[in-house]
């Protein structure tokens, strides 16, 4: 019987794993659909849009390589909002804390005299402290006031984004430069080219070490385990002795704390001065990467490599035709409907069970 039990609940858990995959290859599927039917019916050179916008970023190096250095500030950001989603909390301070992290970087590299080695390390760790600073205000506010910590992180952002104005404008903004950017970064201090002729950077194989240390911190120790478990089901986990309260908030400061190291990535891997005057929304980015990844952080790498590849793709469209870029935004927001509809294939999963379930209990009597 216990055996038969274990058969069960493991062809379950294969079947809703099949289901999971069907039903976000089916929504990106109708996504790209729906695109391609848009650009048939409104562009004058609807072969060549079609061409640019599916195989545009593989037509030379540099394009392709454009993929990959979008992917990396996006797996960061993927990362963060799959950890703070698994306890079932959405705190969306990674926005801000990759913003803050961006310019925490830029400041540390001006004001420091270490040689670069050690600056850039001291960069990334003040990075990582402060986005998890960022993301422990809103958990600290919900576990003390019960103030919901979507509406707390969301002002938040704002309240950080105009921080991070101020520092910029009046302490770190060129004064000689008519662009608005900030001084530029020292010599030395940017993270080293790892492929010649492109711009991609060792940052991308702190992105690939991260992911595999947060599957690995996830699905194999238990810490994990407590984490996987509050969300599932927050109350059994309290029964089962589990500190929820800590779990939870510890979830949201790691989680907006890798954002956090994904601005500082980004700022010493690709820019030279500081130029933004608002955060560049790859925290609201993650969002979409944790809903393709379906909360599995090995995912999360390729969730952000189809949306930097669409992003290019969408890019070398509006360069080549008369489309706005901002088609790519139909993609999203189509697959995001889909996938976070539940009835969306409801049936043919319900089916699926009754089928497998049906077919179980056949073998169980032979």
């Amino acid at each position: 019987m216990l055996k038969k039990r274990k058969r069960e609940k493991s062809e379950a858990v294969k079947l809703q794993t099949r289901f999971e995959i069907l039903r976000t290859v089916l929504a990106i599927a109708i996504a790209m659909g729906i695109v391609l039917v848009l650009v048939l019916f409104v562009s004058d050179e609807p072969l060549t849009a079609i061409s640019s916008l599916l195989i545009g970023p593989f037509t030379s190096v540099k394009r392709f390589a454009n993929v990959i250095e979008l992917m990396i500030p996006l797996t960061f950001t993927g990362l963060a909002i799959t950890i703070v989603f698994k306890t079932k909390r959405y705190n969306l301070a990674a926005d801000s804390a990759f913003f803050m992290g961006s310019l925490i970087a830029l400041v540390v590299a001006l004001t420091t005299n270490l040689p670069p080695l050690p600056t850039i390390i001291l960069a990334l760790v003040a990075s990582i402290v402060v986005g998890a600073i960022i993301g422990y205000i809103p958990a600290i506010i919900r576990s003390k006031f019960g103030a919901d910590e979507l509406v707390t992180s969301l002002m938040l952002n704002y309240v950080v984004g105009f921080l991070v104005n101020y520092i910029f404008n009046y302490h770190f903004r060129d004064p000689q430069k008519a662009a608005v950017q900030s001084y530029p970064l020292p010599e030395g201090m940017n993270l080293s080219v790892i492929i010649p002729g492109t711009r991609i950077h060792s940052g991308f194989i702190i992105m690939i070490v991260l992911v595999v240390v947060t599957w690995l911190v996830m699905y194999r120790t238990k810490w994990g385990y407590q984490l996987r478990a509050t969300g599932a089901n927050e109350k059994f986990a309290k029964y089962s002795g589990m500190k929820v309260g800590f779990i939870v908030i510890a979830a949201q400061a790691i989680g907006t704390a890798f954002a956090g190291l994904g601005g500082a990535i980004e700022m010493l891997g690709l820019h030279k001065t500081f130029k933004w005057t608002k955060a560049p929304g790859y925290g609201f980015d993650g969002v979409i990467m944790a809903t393709l990844a379906r909360g599995n952080p090995a995912l999360v790498p390729f969730a952000a490599f189809f949306l930097a590849y669409v992003r290019v793709g969408a890019d070398i469209l509006n360069r080549t035709t008369s489309l706005p870029a901002e088609i790519v935004s139909i993609i999203q927001a189509t697959i995001i409907l889909l996938v976070a509809a539940q009835a969306f294939l409801a049936k043919m999963r319900h089916r699926s069970i009754v089928k497998q379930t049906g077919a179980l209990e056949v073998g169980g009597e032979q």
